[in-house]
């Protein structure tokens, strides 16, 4: 695994996170809860993009250990996707338990 990617994961899941909190206000958890929750679900998105994909999304500059621009924008799509998915699944569940 590269750090690498992992952190391009993790920060654009975090905007993925924001993002979304900001144009779906319903389901928005506050700054700091969209960042972890749209942290998580990047780690998981490009995780889950790149062992869904096999690596075929990225270049042979990636598979040969180095980043190039398909990888990089893989895993800011991936890690962005999930960070938005999970934050809104997290608000969710959040406004169904309030409902009680």
């Amino acid at each position: 695994m590269d750090w690498t990617q992992l952190i391009i994961g993790l920060v654009s899941g975090a905007a993925g996170g924001n993002i979304a909190g900001s144009i779906l206000s319903k389901f928005n958890l506050g700054p700091v809860g969209n960042s972890i929750a749209g942290i998580v679900g990047g780690a998981i998105g490009s995780r889950l993009l790149a062992a869904l994909t096999g690596g075929a999304v990225a270049g042979a500059g990636a598979a040969a250990g180095g980043m190039d621009l398909t990888s990089i924008i893989s895993n800011v799509g991936g890690g962005g996707v999930g960070g938005a998915i999970l934050m809104v699944i997290v608000g969710l569940v959040k406004s169904k338990m309030a409902v009680k």
